[in-house]
């Protein structure tokens, strides 16, 4: 069962291509019952340490450390949102991570629910991925040429993904979504894109427009030093809003490529999508010659093992992938169907290259997370836990008197502080985000590690056990009571 602004919905595991996805709600309404694990995920063990004492909160070393840090990079960070600027207070210094937990410089210990951005599925520092990198380092860390491990961790994913049918491993997100950009636009001949607003696809210059994550943590509607000539074809609508992408396509007929968005958006806290919205979109990108592109980089596998794509069904044309598939090591993918991929060099005309692309590391640690989330019961666990966690916190802030909404699908949620409900990026934007600084801050003196930014998603693992949830929930209630 998943849940959609605190409301509690059931969407069928697969749904063939005549099925459609069913509204069902549970009896109390407002509650989410997650189901019960299959017998078989007993065989997931969860193992985490758990510090009882009760140790003075104090974050002075990573005060003098973010001191030095801003004066050798940009705000003193490699990525904005690191910088806590939309929630205040001191950034913590990260020294190790480990299952659930993160612990800083000032030794302060954390229940973790960014998982690196969302690559830590199985826990951080998984012994068997460590174990499997250090074996593959015994013989270097980059050749600059093929190695058999790409070939099996494309198979992996091929089998796994229903688009898939041939993919390219690159390093990042951001690198996957402007080669399918460029792939798109090579295979149909046409210029323009479609995008959602807050939905964030990668710093590509032709996707800085309306953007979600870091840029809406920074209230900048786009981004300086992006000229008007690099965003001229790209087009952009609400999410979730049917109506505005057939007003796109009447205007701009046989001028648009693809569609880009995210299944279930992330980058703008977490929005899922409306009943039909996602097959509405497939039939639309059809009926127009155009191809519809999944951006999967935050649900690839973690939704389901073949992504939000088998999970609500639709099979789009052409998916990027990131995070997971590299089990906490750069990486980023993108593939789709064969006619499209053999276009790209050296198969085909469309040139993307890039130096430590499939490096033997990134497909190594992909490889293990894989087999790991193939075990029974895998997304029977992350359902369960997920579910309990975000009713927990929903529920908190009901007895507290706080306007609160959220959701969860699997090893993915958000919540907002908001009535709700929320179904694109201007709804997200009314959540009180001083408020949720303010949450935020508390929750980081009661160990808790959440995204430090309202327009973010949350993500579990299974190294979360039921005494992380618990510790969590209880947590909330009182960190809200405060505020």
């Amino acid at each position: 069962m998943a849940a959609v602004n605190g409301v509690g919905i059931s969407w069928p595991s697969k749904l063939t291509k005549t099925q459609k996805p069913k509204w069902v709600f549970s009896p109390s309404h407002r509650r989410c019952t997650p189901p019960s694990p299959s017998s078989s995920s007993a065989t997931i063990r969860m193992t985490a340490s758990v510090d009882e004492k009760k140790k003075t909160f104090t974050l002075q070393k990573s005060e003098q450390a973010f001191t030095k840090a801003k004066e050798l990079m940009p705000g003193g960070v490699n990525s904005p949102v690191r910088a806590f600027k939309s929630v205040g207070g001191q950034p913590i210094i990260i020294d190790s991570v480990k299952g659930s937990r993160m612990r800083d410089i000032d030794g302060n210990e954390y229940i973790d629910y960014v998982g690196s951005w969302g690559p830590a599925i199985i826990g951080h520092a998984d012994d068997e991925v460590l174990a499997a990198l250090a074996e593959t380092m015994k013989k270097g860390t980059s050749f600059g040429a093929p190695c058999l491990l790409e070939n099996t961790l494309a198979e992996m994913v091929i089998s796994a993904v229903p688009s898939i049918e041939m993919v390219r491993f690159v390093n990042s997100g951001t690198e996957a979504c402007m080669g399918v950009l460029r792939l798109a636009r090579a295979f149909t001949g046409r210029p323009k894109i479609i995008k959602f607003e807050g939905c964030y696809h990668g710093h590509a210059d032709a996707f800085l427009v309306k953007a979600g994550s870091g840029v809406a943590t920074l209230g900048l509607p786009d981004s300086p030093g992006v000229p008007k000539a690099a965003t001229i074809d790209t087009l952009t609508a609400p999410y979730n809003d049917i109506s505005a992408i057939e007003t796109l396509f009447k205007e701009h007929k046989d001028e648009v490529a693809a569609v880009i968005l995210e299944p279930v958006v992330g980058n703008a806290g977490y929005i899922q999508p409306n009943l039909d919205f996602l097959a509405a979109i497939r039939k639309i990108t059809k009926e127009n010659g155009a191809l519809l592109i999944f951006d999967e980089v935050m649900t690839g596998f973690r939704l389901a093992y073949g992504g939000a794509q088998e999970y609500f069904g639709i099979t789009p044309d052409l998916t990027t992938l990131g995070k997971i598939i590299g089990g906490g090591l750069p990486v980023g993918a993108y593939g789709g169907r064969r006619d499209i991929m053999e276009m790209v060099a050296p198969a085909g005309p469309m040139y993307q290259a890039g130096t430590l692309s499939g490096n033997p590391l990134a497909m190594t640690a992909g490889i293990h997370t894989l087999k790991r989330l193939q075990k029974p019961g895998t997304y029977e666990y992350l359902d369960k836990i997920t579910g309990e966690l975000t009713q927990g916190i929903l529920d908190a802030g009901k007895k507290t008197g706080h306007a609160m909404c959220g959701g969860y699908i699997r090893g993915m949620f958000g919540f907002f502080f908001a009535e709700g409900p929320v179904y694109n990026f201007s709804d997200a934007k009314k959540s009180d985000t001083e408020k949720f600084g303010r949450f935020y801050r508390g929750m980081l003196e009661e160990g808790v590690y959440f995204a430090p930014s309202q327009f973010e998603a949350g993500f579990t693992s299974l190294a979360h056990t039921q005494e992380d949830i618990q510790r969590t929930v209880a947590a909330t209630e009182k960190v809200l009571k405060q505020i």
